[in-house]
């Protein structure tokens, strides 16, 4: 079997894979969610993920291979550590050099998210031609790649739940509200009010972003991921693909690639 680590700044995403007839599955056979937490310790974090395999009914020794997409770097070296003593194994990073062959048009790849590569290469993969990949995570991330599979740049914006938290923190009589879509713009209440401008407001922006990239490229594929991605999705028209699992795809295909060019 082989382990995807998707290392997010809120949640780590982890997908298992299973071989078969010698190939790894498109799609995780089992995918799990914890809590980012910093300061955990590479005991703590296998621990749970011991526990997970165990009450989901999967044999962690049957694991082969680990990669990673990492934007928590001060976590790297605890999930070397974590893989090294659980798995026995080597902990693989997707970044800009081990990216699957990801072409860049311009910019520093450098400042390339790994979990914004991974996106791009399983969203050129699957669908092909011109895409368009919005990430609905901690930050929300737009990624273009364009006719010949170049990796263009994109945006980033705050995440809603960001935006609901900073709200919360920096105002004194605003309370901390569920992201929800509301009945109507209009809110009677402090907590509707905040939940119109979250989600109407959100909405708003994922448009304007859609709109202003398309004058700038052709646009074959709108596609969406991420932990938000289908509750945003509903009132986002040009939105035409859900993949919540596109990241750990991702990931997948470039180990894979890596593999097959000798690097691992």
């Amino acid at each position: 079997m082989f382990l995807a680590l998707d290392i997010g700044n809120t949640n780590i995403t982890i997908g298992l894979f299973d071989f078969i007839n010698g190939k790894l599955a498109k799609s995780p056979v089992k995918v799990w969610r914890m809590s980012t937490a910093k300061g955990q310790t590479a005991d703590e974090y296998g621990t749970l993920l011991m526990d997970m395999f165990y009450y989901s009914g999967f044999n962690a020794s049957k694991v082969s291979h680990v990669a990673a997409a990492s934007v928590v770097p001060s976590l790297n070296n605890v999930f070397e550590a974590f893989v090294k003593k659980y798995f026995n194994k080597k902990l693989f990073f997707v970044n800009h050099i081990n990216n699957g062959g990801l072409k860049f048009a311009s910019g520093n790849p450098k400042e390339a998210g790994a979990d914004r590569i991974a996106d791009a290469v399983a969203a050129r993969s699957h669908y092909g031609g011109s895409i368009v990949v919005i990430d609905f995570g901690t930050a929300t991330t737009f990624d273009c790649i364009d006719q010949k599979g170049r990796y263009l740049g994109g945006a980033i914006a705050p995440g809603p739940a960001m935006s609901a938290q900073s709200l919360s923190l920096k105002t004194a009589q605003l309370p901390h509200v569920e992201i929800k879509k509301p009945p109507k713009s209009i809110g009677t209440t402090t907590v509707e009010c905040i939940q119109s401008g979250l989600y109407f407001g959100y909405v708003g922006l994922i448009r304007e972003i859609i709109a202003r990239i398309k004058k700038e490229m052709k646009v074959n594929h709108i596609i969406a991921t991420g932990g938000l991605a289908e509750f945003m999705s509903g009132e986002i028209k040009e939105i035409k693909a859900i993949c919540p699992d596109l990241t750990l795809e991702g990931i997948k295909i470039i180990w894979e690639k890596s593999r097959k060019a000798g690097k691992k």
